[in-house]
């Protein structure tokens, strides 16, 4: 086989081997993270908002309590001092208990590492786990490993948003899904 011949073989084996590898990735991704259902509310101890967007998420945990579902909101506050979105939402309310911290470990193992910690000291068992619906599959592993492998103490629940990636956005998003995901499996539990 010419030198020629074999660099273009060499350069389709490559193109199929990505095109399959983005398929792939793109058909688990919808299935897995993309189609994630949230689980069926129940009255808990306490909700988490993790950190991420401001996209409406810090609201939508404090409705989940003024709707009597927790009583305390935990919005992980790992944002920079003075950001108008979190000074807002943490205004000490009437009706709930509303607490900002900044996790020490700014990642969702971080997230529920504290969680852990709050439960620990106020005698929580369930709490409300509130994030992107294609972040929900993570997020619950974490919080298993990190806060409670109870099943029953974990309630993931999707911020209820419509997302409007492109395939691009799409593919990228579950790679590093996918990444984070694998991840969290060979970190295991938290100590």
């Amino acid at each position: 086989m010419a030198r020629g011949e074999l660099g273009r073989v060499i350069r389709r084996v490559i193109a199929v081997v990505t095109i399959v590898l983005l398929l792939d990735v793109g058909l688990a991704g919808v299935a897995l993270f993309a189609n994630a259902k949230s689980d069926q509310l129940q009255r808990a101890d306490a909700i988490i908002v993790l950190a991420g967007e401001h996209d409406g998420r810090e609201q939508y945990g404090l409705t989940l309590a003024r709707q009597g579902w927790a009583r305390t909101v935990v919005l992980s506050n790992p944002y920079v001092p003075g950001d108008s979105q979190m000074k807002s939402a943490c205004a000490p309310a009437k009706d709930i208990e509303v607490i900002c911290p900044k996790p020490e470990i700014l990642t969702t193992r971080g997230e529920a590492m504290m969680m852990r910690q709050l439960a620990e000291g106020r005698s929580w068992h369930r709490v409300i786990v509130v994030s992107w619906r294609y972040h929900l599959p993570r997020a619950r592993l974490i919080f298993r490993q990190c806060y409670s492998a109870d099943r029953g103490s974990v309630v993931a629940v999707a911020l209820p948003r419509d997302y409007d990636f492109s395939p691009i956005g799409w593919e990228l998003t579950f790679f590093y899904q996918f990444a984070g995901f694998a991840k969290a499996v060979l970190q295991g539990r938290c100590a």
